[in-house]
């Protein structure tokens, strides 16, 4: 998306993917109201909607016990789109890599990793990439780091973090789906287990929650003892746990929420979750991303143009994106602390009884639950200008 925006700006921007394609099994699929609102501002919306395979949902349910209560409602957000939309992360990347090629600045780069950072004169000037044609020098006049939660640019940096993590993990694993399956989106909560379930059309994405580090205990007790745990909380799969064989169909997401001190050195800048992990409690993790890449796209695109880019510019990026997020992580954290008490001691239905309650007879909740959600507390807008020639 910051490519995509400086590239429009009539920038020459180089995007470096590690991979030779976006596909990701395990990424989150949630693009909210408010990145909506971002690809209409710049007449990408229609397309969008018409060309990306995509399901939407108004409204998310949570099932506790065997009651189905409603969650969070976007029917009512101050937004083009009232709805979330679920779509696989790597449609989204390719739609929005194909648009950005119309920009004669845009250049993606495939199959190139970034190995180490280049400097010069006490600034980073640059990376070295392992390619398909080896090792290359991309020198530029500033490095942006958005290369997830086990960044190498920031590594390489040395910026340092707070570690603000929930002790929680998450098993992701696929099961088939059907037809006539409930749509279970923002989660099922049993006595002493969680889990949320994805929507893929075909098959439905499982993320099953643990206590942190407690996937050796699992895998002691046998795959038998997941499919058991599964099915408990969706019985409806039936003879389709059986399709989770071995250990080799599940995935462990180790779950991180931290925040860079500092989000910028001279020449470069880090921002999404190269900035700031965030827990997958709400499937907000891109979309914080792509603020963040709005931001830095309105706060940067001038001194860019300008060729000097100072401290204060690098400085305002983290300014303007950390309240925000903190702000969304320490929801995430104190919803992981709940879920934690309920994975450990149990009794999870009756512990739910309060929080079932309140969505239930107090509309207003839904409603805000739906805009921290789907909007979050500083959403971004496109100020960049389309560049004419």
């Amino acid at each position: 998306m910051l490519g995509y925006l400086l590239a429009r700006a009539g920038l020459d921007v180089v995007v470096l993917e590690r991979h030779g394609d976006f596909f990701r099994d395990f990424r989150g699929d949630t693009i909210h109201p408010s990145t909506l609102d971002m690809l209409a501002e710049l007449g990408l919306l229609d397309e969008f909607l018409r060309d990306v395979p995509h399901t939407e949902l108004r409204q998310f349910q949570l099932v506790v016990g065997s009651q189905t209560v409603p969650g969070p409602d976007f029917s009512r957000l101050p937004t083009r789109c009232k709805f979330v939309a679920f779509t696989p992360q790597w449609d989204f990347l390719n739609f929005l890599a194909e648009k950005a090629k119309r920009f004669r600045g845009f250049h993606l780069m495939m199959q190139a990793d970034v190995k180490e950072l280049t400097r010069e004169s006490g600034r980073v000037s640059g990376v070295i990439a392992d390619t398909v044609y080896g090792p290359q020098t991309i020198l530029a006049d500033l490095v942006v780091g958005c290369d997830g939660r086990h960044s190498t640019v920031r590594e390489q940096a040395g910026l340092e973090s707070d570690d603000r993590s929930t002790p929680i993990d998450v098993l992701w694993m696929r099961v088939s789906r059907r037809p006539d399956d409930p749509n279970l989106v923002l989660g099922t909560i049993g006595d002493d287990k969680a889990m949320v379930m994805l929507n893929r059309g075909t098959y439905w994405q499982c993320a099953y929650l643990i206590p942190k580090g407690g996937l050796d205990t699992f895998v002691q007790r046998g795959i038998e003892a997941l499919r058991a745990g599964v099915l408990s909380l969706a019985p409806f799969l039936t003879e389709r746990v059986a399709e989770l064989r071995t250990w080799d169909d599940v995935k462990l997401l180790s779950v991180k929420v931290d925040c860079l001190k500092r989000w910028y050195q001279p020449g470069l800048l880090c921002i999404g979750d190269a900035a700031h992990a965030m827990s997958p409690i709400g499937g907000v993790g891109i979309n914080l991303a792509i603020q963040d890449a709005v931001a830095a796209a309105n706060i940067l695109y001038a001194p860019l143009r300008g060729g000097h880019v100072q401290m204060a510019d690098l400085e305002a990026v983290q300014r303007r994106r950390e309240p925000p997020t903190k702000s969304t992580q320490a929801i995430q954290i104190v919803l992981g602390n709940g879920l934690v008490r309920i994975l450990r001691e149990g009794d999870g239905v009756r512990r739910m009884r309060p929080f079932v309650f309140v969505l239930r007879h107090f509309p207003f909740v839904r409603r805000l639950g739906a805009r921290t959600i789907g909007v979050g507390f500083r959403p971004e807008h496109v100020a960049t200008p389309e560049a004419t020639s």
